[in-house]
């Protein structure tokens, strides 16, 4: 709504030419999405607290957070979906089809997350909405994302791969399986990594950061053509919804950081998996975020492998799946394993910027 106030306002007055920039947008628009996230958390907070929507955990997970993490707050993605979507309407050009389809993952994505932790602190249990089920929807979202972007002249069914300098396939009609491949891994990967106090927030904000830069640069004509990675007329536009999400995610952060007050719960974690996802299919680098978002691509493995495992050979290969709950029975405190997956997080980001020259 600002972006076109401002340009309304440009004829007279030149300072709001500035509203123009993607760049200087999406700035504001992360640093109103964090205020907007402090301010609004504390209420959700004690809100949530008084109607004991609580989390529930795990019984067969580590022992010692069944007494430190019991009663602590739950769905706070859901101040941080409303903080993002809010920044994003106040400072990105509404007439953004990309823009929107975001919205709508998040929407979508978080109604489900939404529904599901609502089930458990209702059935007082850590299963809620069965997996099939939540599978169905991601991919149905997903697959409708892509027959969108495929009859999109400006996205198309082009692959690029990391890498890989004149190597990028045509997926055709089969484009909008790949789409919901990609929504539903990167949704369920990111669920299962949110796990501990703050871990997945920070690995969330260095994929986003590093989508930002791609997304950016697939905006812009002569970048693209610098970087020879393909160019998406009007994806820039999305670089205000990713800062937003960022801004949203930090503020969140601020309150779940080791020892939670509060934490994201499915409505935050699906929502946003998918979200990176979307802007994965968005700037054209779908294969990439196999490196962007390595952490979460560990973490799902951990448990696809572990259960594979002890069914094939009744025997697990880690303590406790998801990874980061096998670290923790091998006596690391918390914030060690939270920290150090930081950093590996942090790591897979830079290495797959690199790849932009590497090809």
């Amino acid at each position: 709504m600002l972006f076109h106030l401002s340009i309304l306002l440009s004829d007279t007055i030149s300072l709001f030419n500035v509203f123009r920039y993607i760049s200087f947008r999406s700035i504001y628009a992360l640093l109103t999405a964090f205020a907007l996230g402090l301010a609004l958390m504390p209420p959700f907070i004690r809100y949530v607290r008084r109607r004991h929507l609580t989390q529930a955990l795990r019984e067969d997970g580590p022992k010692q957070h069944l007494v430190s993490k019991a009663g602590t707050p739950t769905m706070g993605g859901g101040v941080i979906i409303a903080s993002a979507v809010v920044s994003t309407l106040l400072w990105a050009n509404l007439q953004s089809r990309f823009v929107w389809g975001g919205i709508g993952t998040l929407l979508v994505l978080g109604g489900l997350g939404l529904v599901d932790d609502l089930w458990k602190v209702k059935a007082r249990s850590s299963k809620g909405v069965p997996g099939k089920v939540k599978l169905l929807i991601q991919g149905l979202w997903g697959a409708g994302v892509g027959v969108w972007l495929a009859q999109t002249p400006e996205v198309g069914t082009l692959l690029q791969l990391p890498f890989f300098k004149h190597v990028q396939p045509l997926l055709g009609a089969s484009f909008f399986l790949f789409a919901a491949l990609v929504v539903m891994a990167s949704s369920n990967a990111v669920n299962l990594t949110d796990g501990l106090d703050g871990l997945v927030s920070v690995p969330l904000v260095f994929a986003f950061l590093t989508y930002f830069g791609l997304v950016y640069c697939a905006g812009n004509k002569l970048l693209a053509a610098y970087l020879n990675v393909a160019h998406v007329p009007g994806s820039g536009e999305v670089c205000i919804l990713i800062g937003a999400l960022m801004g949203a995610i930090v503020a969140f952060l601020w309150y779940n950081t080791y020892p939670a007050q509060v934490f994201m719960g499915d409505v935050g974690s699906l929502s946003l998996g998918g979200a990176l996802g979307y802007v994965a299919l968005i700037a054209k680098q779908e294969v990439l975020l196999i490196l962007v978002g390595g952490l979460f691509v560990v973490e799902a493995l951990s448990v696809i492998f572990q259960v594979a495992s002890f069914k094939l050979r009744g025997k697990r290969i880690f303590r406790m799946a998801p990874l980061h709950h096998h670290f923790e029975l091998l006596g690391w405190p918390e914030p060690r394993v939270i920290v150090r997956f930081w950093i590996i997080s942090g790591i897979f980001a830079l290495l797959a910027i690199s790849t932009l020259k590497l090809r």
